[in-house]
C-alpha cells in the first residue's frame, strides 16, 4: 500500500530475567499509515519503551526489522534515519541546558541542513509559538522554563526537523491538562493537515482517546483496540 510509511516487521527483543530469557516483544508486527495518529498504551513492563528505540535506531531488535519507505533502516543507515526521516520527543525533554528555547529549536533545523540567519530564527520562533511558547520565552535558557514550558520546546524542536515520522514517550506526561489538550490537537492537526505519522506511547487514556488509532502492546504483540 502506498500509503504505508512505517513498518514494524516480526520484532522479537528479550532479556535475562532470574537466568531466564523473557521475550518482552516476540514477533510484534504492525503497518504505519500517512497522515494518522497512533498511541501505543500498555503497562509497565509491557515492553513499550523497548518498543520505541527499536522504531526510533536507538537499539536494534535480535529478530525481524524496522523499514521506512519499504526499506530496511539498517540499510538506510540507523544515524542516518535518525538525522533525516525522524523525530523523537522524550519524555524528560533532552534538550541543552546552556541554550535558550529558540536556540534548542534551531539546533534540529541545522542538523536538516537549513541555513542559519534571521529566517531560520523566525521560522523557529514560529514553530514555538504555535506550542503555546512566546518569543520572550523563546530567548530564556532553558533552566528557567518550567516543565511544561521545556515540553513544549521539545516539541518544536522535533517539529522543526520536518520529517514525516514523529515518534514520543509520553511526551504530554509533564504538562497540565488544558495545555495537554492543545498539544494533542497540535498532534492530530499534523497528522491530518500536514500528512505526519504521530506514534506516542502513553499511560492517558484521554490522548489515546484523540488519536485516530489505539493499540495495545499485549504480550509481546501490538493488538488496534476497536471502538464500540
Amino acid at each position: 500500500m502506498e500509503s504505508i510509511i512505517f513498518e514494524l516487521e516480526k520484532l522479537s527483543y528479550g532479556y535475562i530475567d532470574g537466568g531466564k530469557k523473557r521475550m518482552i516483544l516476540n514477533e510484534l508486527s504492525f503497518q504505519f499509515e500517512k497522515g494518522k495518529f497512533y498511541t501505543i498504551l500498555g503497562p509497565s513492563g509491557s515492553g513499550k519503551t523497548t518498543l520505541l528505540a527499536l522504531a526510533s535506531a536507538l537499539d536494534v531488535p535480535e529478530k525481524g526489522k524496522v523499514l521506512y519507505q519499504g526499506k530496511d533502516i539498517k540499510s538506510i543507515g540507523y544515524t542516518k534515519f535518525r538525522r533525516n526521516h525522524m523525530a523523537i520527543i522524550f519524555q524528560k525533554y533532552n534538550l541543552t541546558d546552556y541554550l535558550t528555547g529558540v536556540e534548542n529549536v534551531e539546533t534540529n533545523m541545522m542538523i536538516m541542513d537549513h541555513k542559519r540567519g534571521k529566517g531560520q530564527r523566525e521560522t523557529a520562533y514560529k514553530i514555538l509559538s504555535s506550542v503555546g511558547i512566546v518569543q520572550s520565552k523563546a530567548d530564556r535558557l532553558i533552566t528557567k522554563l518550567s516543565g511544561g514550558e521545556q515540553q513544549r520546546v521539545a516539541i518544536a524542536r522535533a517539529l522543526a526537523k520536518d520529517v514525516d515520522l514523529i515518534l514520543g514517550d509520553e511526551p504530554t506526561g509533564a504538562l497540565d491538562t488544558a495545555t495537554a489538550k492543545e498539544i494533542i490537537e497540535l498532534f492530530k492537526q499534523l497528522a491530518h493537515d500536514y500528512d505526519k505519522t504521530i506514534i506516542l506511547v502513553t499511560h492517558s487514556d484521554e490522548v489515546a482517546g484523540s488519536s485516530d488509532i489505539t493499540l495495545k502492546l499485549f504480550d509481546g504483540k501490538l493488538v488496534e483496540e476497536r471502538g464500540e
